[in-house]
């Protein structure tokens, strides 16, 4: 029997494409093995968001030619749109496919194999118009489920090249969004999250829909219990918007409202669309409609230009914002973006000074969210188990405290009222009640 390895760097989008790749395989009679396992075909679906996800997908393409010498390897996504020529370059790739296509990857890789020269599949995504299909019948786990929903971003912010990777917005069809969604619950998934390259636009290409119609369809599912969605700005939860989530008990008390910046000079020059009164507004009004709810965030220190002054206004909004978590990430120049040619870029040594003070502000507020919930009895999806013996399981809350729980029974794919008894590093200690 044929085996393939597969590999994913970046985001929630990209893992849930190769789920899908990964399904196409197995159906095809391969054998999916681990990566660091021997395999015929190895397929590395890469990021770009930063100079260092180029650099980390180069790594992982060199890793499986060190397990097999001989082995068919295929670079996909994002890394292969940007740059297919370099990509091409690699010892060892043979076949390119950039972020299009990947519902024909086994096709595109038979193709290959019968070829002595190396494939380029890579076209212009900017002329893709239409979502393009990557349903998954069946899963791994039985706990939450990625669904991707939506590709594309049309916002051009200017340190950001994924709009140049991913291409224009284009949105799935709300018929095959519920027939995934019915499938999952039939397969015993409790949570969905609903996922994106720029999830808020939903809808916008088709006309006759958008993100609140479709979280407002998924949630009359049978069997779905929990709705999440990834990361939206404060523009898109309008009252509205959130008035509408607000009556809808299956959504999840968490939103990731991204922020990038607490100072509207530097939001301006990163083409953000909102300034930090406009979000701040957003966070008291969440903070109203849904008790308890967790607001998480990234932010980036160091952007061009950003001096002393500067930082200390983003500094002091999200110490008044006190997020219940945060990513933090120092500005790293991605060629192709106009956020690279500015002039008055910030020093490394600088970018690392303002990273750590933010991530001190960030664990503070992050430890005083959880205390909140001490001795409290909170519902927890446990996702999986801890240990090798099956005697500690971890889960999520509603409002994304990561819980880990001591149990003779297993856990997984269960909700269970649990007492969150103690803070950890990474979330809580929790005691099934």
């Amino acid at each position: 029997m044929k085996k393939a390895a597969f590999y994913t760097l970046g985001c929630k989008v990209n893992q849930y494409e190769t789920e899908a790749m990964i399904e196409s395989f197995e159906n095809a009679g391969y054998a999916v093995v681990d990566f660091q396992a021997f395999a015929d075909v190895y397929i590395i679906n890469t990021c770009t968001v930063t100079n260092m996800g180029d650099r980390k997908s180069r790594q992982i393409i060199r890793r499986a030619l060190d397990i097999n010498p001989e082995a068919f390897v295929a670079v996909v996504g994002c890394y292969s749109q940007i740059a297919p020529d370099e990509v091409m370059e690699i010892p060892g790739v043979k076949l390119v496919v950039g972020t299009n296509d990947r519902s024909r990857i086994l096709e595109l890789v038979e193709y290959a194999r019968e070829r002595e020269e190396k494939v380029n599949m890579v076209n212009d995504i900017m002329e893709v118009r239409e979502f393009e299909e990557m349903s998954i019948k069946s899963y791994k786990s039985r706990t939450r489920a990625f669904l991707k929903i939506q590709e594309g971003c049309d916002q051009y912010c200017t340190y950001c090249i994924i709009p140049y990777a991913r291409g224009h917005i284009r949105s799935r069809k709300p018929e095959s969004i519920m027939e995934e969604v019915r499938q999952l619950s039939e397969n015993g998934f409790k949570e969905v999250v609903l996922t994106g390259i720029h999830v808020a636009s939903y809808g916008r290409d088709l006309g006759n829909t958008s993100l609140i119609d479709i979280i407002e369809q998924v949630h009359q599912v049978d069997g779905i219990h929990r709705i999440r969605m990834s990361s939206v700005e404060p523009n898109t939860l309008t009252d509205d918007f959130i008035d509408r989530l607000r009556r809808l008990p299956k959504i999840c008390r968490h939103f990731h409202l991204s922020l990038q910046s607490g100072c509207d000079e530097t939001l301006k020059r990163m083409n953000r669309k909102y300034t930090t009164e406009q979000y701040r507004r957003v966070v008291h009004k969440l903070r109203e409609a849904f008790p308890d709810v967790a607001v998480t965030t990234d932010l980036i220190v160091g952007f061009p230009g950003e001096t002393e002054a500067e930082f200390d206004k983003s500094r002091a909004f999200v110490e008044e914002i006190s997020f219940s978590s945060m990513h933090i990430f120092k500005f790293s120049p991605r060629e192709g973006t106009p956020a690279a040619k500015y002039k008055n870029q910030v020093s490394p040594q600088v970018k690392d000074a303002r990273s750590k003070v933010i991530t001190e502000i960030s664990l503070k507020s992050e430890a005083q969210f959880k205390m909140v919930f001490l001795q409290k009895i909170m519902p927890v999806l446990y996702e999986q188990a801890n240990n090798a013996e099956g005697t500690s399981f971890e889960g999520l809350t509603d409002n994304y405290i990561r819980v880990v729980s001591e149990s003779q029974s297993d856990l997984k794919g269960k909700i269970i009222d649990t007492r969150l008894v103690a803070l950890r590093e990474d979330g809580m200690d929790g005691s099934v009640e």
